[in-house]
């Protein structure tokens, strides 16, 4: 019973790699596979186990608390993004990432590489890849013009975006995963993976910026207009920003779950984005009366703009891999794992070009399940290194390249022939660099 089980994952898994392909949302799979999978197992009343970390060991437990587990530590993860999403449409609602227009008055191509690079890297560490990826494509889209030249700042953006999430709790749902399930720690995941990152960005940015591509300048298009600007908009990117950055010193200094801090600065933010839009606060309609007043409130309009299918998605990733945990597959692969492959680097090297070829949110999740290694262990480390930085060699590996695919018409292939070696380059030289702060300078 076990191989149909591990059958149906991976053809689920199939389902979701080939998205692009068969033109079915990773969702619909996602979520069948999950409840196939349990279905499975309650009709056989297959025994199911909770994994003792302390013991090492399979304790049985029923499948209800079993299940009421695992939907508790994935709840605390969709949450938690829900919460980061609807601050991030709050400081888009009123246009606060035009400020970041501001700071491009160069008009060299060099020179607007590295600015995006760095802005990339930065600030996909405080408001995830994606959303990072996002805001620099637009921003790039009303300053470039031609089109070969915006397909390489892309290209490059998704590997900057990349390389910035994986150094940061925040900035990439895998690091995030990581983080609330109590693999790593706030400052022992900056403090041994911020330079590696760095590297794994500015090596291919070195490298580009010998391009051909990239000499000379570029013609600046017309200003944005004024009417797109907002009064409140530079005061709501500060305010978002920092209470997204105040989400973990909030959990230091608590010991509760990040998703709790989120929502106080969810709340603290949709408070102050309702001042300034002059609105009774609402943040959903309470009946028909208000309709008119509350799709003119920030909040209530950020909430109907979020990725409600990517929380679907992951809801029935994380526990479809919560069966495969709860049956001790897992747990039984990771021991087949540490006698064939002693060595871990090579497994998270694996996994970290794995990550380009399939979805690295059940990458990571599979690890969690299958790794007892205490918190902070440099295995964890590595892992959201890998998996953060590894989807970077194809524009498919990686939410950021996917949505960069969507928003600027980039080729697979094309992005193959210029993208992946740059991005190949860097892991390695990111991953290079953690071993040796791991071995010998931390």
């Amino acid at each position: 019973m076990d191989l149909i089980i591990i059958s149906v994952f991976i053809l689920g898994y199939f389902l979701i790699t080939v998205e692009h392909y068969i033109k079915i949302d990773k969702l619909i799979p996602a979520l069948a596979m999950m409840a196939v999978m349990w279905a499975i197992v309650a009709l056989n009343h297959l025994p199911v186990f909770d994994i003792n970390t302390e013991l090492l060991e399979l304790v049985p437990t029923h499948i209800d608390e079993a299940m009421l587990h695992h939907l508790g530590k994935t709840a605390e993860i969709l949450v938690f993004l829900l919460g980061a999403m609807t601050i991030v449409e709050i400081i888009d609602f009123f246009r606060g990432f035009l400020g970041i227009k501001r700071l491009v008055t160069t008009r060299s191509k060099v020179s607007l590489l590295w600015i995006f690079g760095f802005l990339a890297f930065f600030l996909s560490a405080i408001i995830d890849n994606l959303t990072a990826t996002i805001v620099l494509i637009t921003l790039l889209q009303k300053i470039v013009q031609e089109r070969n030249l915006k397909l390489w700042y892309s290209g490059l953006i998704i590997i900057a975006a990349n390389a910035g999430g994986a150094w940061s709790p925040i900035g990439d749902i895998t690091t995030t995963m990581l983080w609330i399930a109590d693999k790593v720690t706030v400052f022992d995941l900056i403090k041994y993976l911020i330079i590696p990152s760095l590297v794994c960005m500015v090596v291919p940015f070195v490298i580009a910026s010998q391009f051909k591509v990239f000499t000379g300048e570029f013609k600046m298009p017309q200003k944005v207009k004024d009417a797109e600007e907002n009064k409140y908009g530079t005061k709501m990117l500060f305010i978002g920003l920092s209470s997204i950055i105040f989400v973990p010193i909030f959990k230091l200094a608590t010991g509760l779950q990040p998703y709790v801090g989120m929502m106080l600065s969810l709340a603290f933010v949709a408070t102050v984005a309702e001042i300034y839009s002059n609105k009774k606060f609402s943040i959903s309609k309470v009946d028909d009366a208000h309709d008119e007043e509350s799709d003119h409130s920030p909040v209530h309009a950020s909430l109907t703009k979020i990725e409600l299918p990517s929380i679907l998605f992951f809801l029935g990733i994380l526990m479809a891999v919560g069966a495969l945990e709860s049956l001790g597959i897992l747990f039984n692969f990771a021991d087949l794992i540490n006698e064939t492959i002693p060595n871990n680097d090579i497994v998270i090297v694996l996994l970290g070009h794995l990550s380009a070829l399939i979805d690295n949110v059940p990458l990571v999740a599979a690890s969690i399940g299958m790794f007892p290694n205490p918190i902070d262990d440099p295995l964890w480390h590595g892992i959201a290194f890998s998996a953060g930085t590894g989807g970077s060699m194809l524009i498919i590996g990686s939410a950021a390249g996917v949505v960069a695919m969507g928003m600027q018409k980039i080729d697979f292939f094309w992005y193959i022939k210029k993208i992946t070696l740059l991005a190949m380059v860097g892991f390695w030289a990111g991953y290079g660099t953690f071993m040796i702060f791991r071995d010998y300078l931390l």
